[in-house]
């Protein structure tokens, strides 16, 4: 279970790992985790969403749960066809976006079938309940 649980803090990433992070459509990383992905694992500057560097933009800014959720469901498809990764999913939206992690945690229930991908693990307690 441990390592199904992604670190509180993040500061650097081994080779075969993915920080995965909210973002904004326009990519513009100027604060929280979007801002940690830019300066230390190389999301670029204007690409809001998917892969960039050691990176995974998940957008959170644009509207609400329904509008994140297709983004969330193409981040859990990228990451099954990735298995060579582990994929360390902060608390996506659940910041400067201002979702609680009760709204959030269950767009990743998909996700716990995979097991390269780490969730905080408050969203685990969440979704303890989705399996």
């Amino acid at each position: 279970m441990e390592s199904r649980i992604t670190p509180e803090y993040i500061t650097i990433l081994s080779d075969d790992e993915i920080f995965v992070f909210g973002s904004n459509l326009q990519g513009r990383h100027g604060g929280g985790a979007a801002r940690m992905a830019h300066q230390r694992f190389g999301a670029e500057w204007g690409v809001g969403t998917g892969p960039t560097g050691q990176t995974y933009a998940i957008p959170t800014m644009h509207g609400g749960v329904e509008a994140i959720k297709p983004y969330v469901d193409e981040f859990i498809e990228y990451a099954e066809s990735h298995p060579q990764n582990r994929f360390l999913v902060t608390r996506v939206g659940c910041g400067i976006a201002g979702f609680t992690d009760s709204q959030i945690a269950p767009l990743f229930a998909g996700a716990l079938r995979l097991p390269n991908v780490s969730l905080p693990l408050d969203w685990l307690k969440i979704l303890q309940t989705y399996k």
